[in-house]
């Protein structure tokens, strides 16, 4: 077996018997990225000499006995979370020299773990989009077909880890940006519940949506990566001081009685393509030779939830991105004369298209004699939004639902077309107004041989029930364990 391959838990066990070791392990999967990424495109950064520094250290470690299930696991991390001095970009030129002087909470628990970054990965610019396109530096391809998007906006994470060019990844969700890459690019990612994770350091977009989580090879790495990342953290207020479950005891397979809502919003949704409706159904057919009991539940404020979450997120968008000035850090315009023009040039030039639509959209939301009729508005919509999922849990244990409406799109397809390109997170964003968990498991391929994934969304800090049940599917399917084949493209 090709070391590259190896989900995470496989490594560490052979890592503990030492039958290889994290320098070699290290090297095994900067020698992917090094034959790969030239195709994919998924990394911004490459810290190879760091991650054979730390994949010593981790030898070390396991060599006393000391060793944890992420020692030596070489991971990537998404370009919007700091790690001390190592740059990120959040793929945007304002921040294209920025070195953070702190690593994020998740960073130091990684670190601590003993995990080994290997690099910084691609994302559409300040996490604004669903496809990567945005990105202010390069445009991350899928996997499983070159030509196109791997979703986004963590487009970078799941094609590094569809590619195997990393064990894992972290990145964030705010509408959608694990879970639908995760979809796209056939792999697991979660979006723990809001305040599970602590968001310390990660460079924010919208404060009261964004989540970090992880994408994985499959559940039982994704449990792995949550236990090292959950907790609460006195430094991000938003944080929940809770017990943390240990997830992977969780994963035992048995989700008898189990009861799962069908939203019949989401399973009358109009554009949804043949192939992703077809997956879906024989998903609900594997719970269902479980003997889990199926429940019609309603989700009534669905109508309303693209419309809300695309004010409230350019709102917050909009005062969090207010610090890129050119004063205090990151990129400054040397043209113009006088602080005006500075601001002006600094802002035009920074910020790519999308970003500049959306803290457009955002401050007119909150202009004077607007705000009233379009953020307050949409806040209300989020608490009936809230509501719904709220009595929908009364009904159900878990709710199962489409990832996204399509496979992977055609890279340039929806580029010109916003609002398209929006409602690609037509069944994920109502998880974040709400704050619920949610998740993405491969649950079979389209017609062209492109993957889809099954979304699960689970009660408030109820991961535990979440993973469980992704992974009594995962057991019965072999969707996970089906790879990209890029052996054609490197021929060519």
């Amino acid at each position: 077996m090709e070391l590259h391959t190896l989900t995470i838990h496989e490594a560490a066990r052979m890592l503990e018997k030492r039958e290889i070791s994290a320098i070699e392990l290290t090297d095994a999967v900067l020698e992917r990225i090094h034959t790969l990424d030239p195709l994919v495109d998924a990394y911004i950064t490459v810290t190879a000499d760091a991650a054979r520094q730390r994949a010593k250290m981790a030898d070390q470690m396991i060599a006393k006995g000391e060793g944890g299930r992420l020692s030596g696991i070489p991971l990537s991390i998404k370009d919007l979370i700091c790690t001390k001095g190592v740059k990120t970009t959040c793929a945007s030129r304002m921040l294209e020299d920025f070195h953070p002087p702190y690593d994020a909470t998740v960073m130091d628990k990684l670190n601590a773990a003993g995990a080994v970054m290997v690099g910084k990965v691609n994302m559409d610019e300040f996490a604004m989009g669903s496809s990567t396109e945005n990105s202010g530096i390069k445009a991350t391809k899928n996997p499983w077909d070159l030509s196109r998007v791997p979703g986004g906006s963590s487009g970078g994470s799941a094609a590094s880890v569809a590619a195997d060019m990393c064990m894992g990844s972290l990145g964030s969700d705010t509408g959608g940006s694990i879970r639908q890459p995760a979809s796209h690019c056939g792999v697991v990612g979660i979006k723990p519940t809001y305040g599970r994770v602590s968001r310390f350091g990660l460079v924010a977009f919208a404060s009261s949506l964004d989540q970090i989580g992880p994408l994985a090879k499959d559940v039982t790495d994704a449990a792995i990566l949550l236990n090292a990342i959950a907790g609460y953290d006195s430094r991000d207020s938003t944080s929940i001081n809770r017990p943390i479950p240990d997830y992977t005891s969780g994963l035992t397979g048995d989700i008898k009685g189990i009861k799962i809502g069908i939203p019949k919003e989401y399973h009358a949704a109009k554009g949804v393509s043949e192939s992703v409706t077809a997956a879906i159904d024989q998903a609900i057919s594997v719970f269902k030779n479980a003997g889990a009991e199926f429940v019609e539940i309603t989700l009534p404020h669905t109508d309303y939830a693209v419309a809300a979450y695309y004010l409230i997120a350019p709102a917050e968008a909009s005062s969090n991105l207010a610090r890129y000035d050119g004063v205090k850090y990151g990129f400054r315009s040397p043209e113009g004369q006088g602080l005006l023009d500075m601001y002006k040039n600094t802002r035009s030039r920074g910020f790519g298209a999308e970003v500049k639509r959306r803290i457009l959209l955002g401050t007119y939301a909150l202009s004077a004699g607007y705000y009233e009729a379009y953020y307050k508005k949409a806040s209300q919509v989020r608490t009936l939004i809230k509501q719904d999922f709220r009595n929908a849990f009364e009904a159900c244990d878990v709710i199962l639902a489409p990832v996204a409406p399509s496979p992977a799109f055609k890279i340039g397809e929806h580029i010109d077309d916003p609002l398209r390109m929006y409602l690609s997170d037509i069944f994920t964003l109502s998880a974040n107004l709400a704050g619920i968990p949610g998740l993405s498991v491969p649950c079979g391929f389209s017609t062209e041989g492109l993957p889809i994934g099954l979304q699960l969304m689970g009660n408030y800090f109820d991961e535990t029930t979440l993973l469980n049940a992704a992974y009594y599917f995962e057991r019965q399917t072999d969707f996970h364990r089906q790879k990209a084949d890029l052996s054609r493209a490197l021929n060519q």
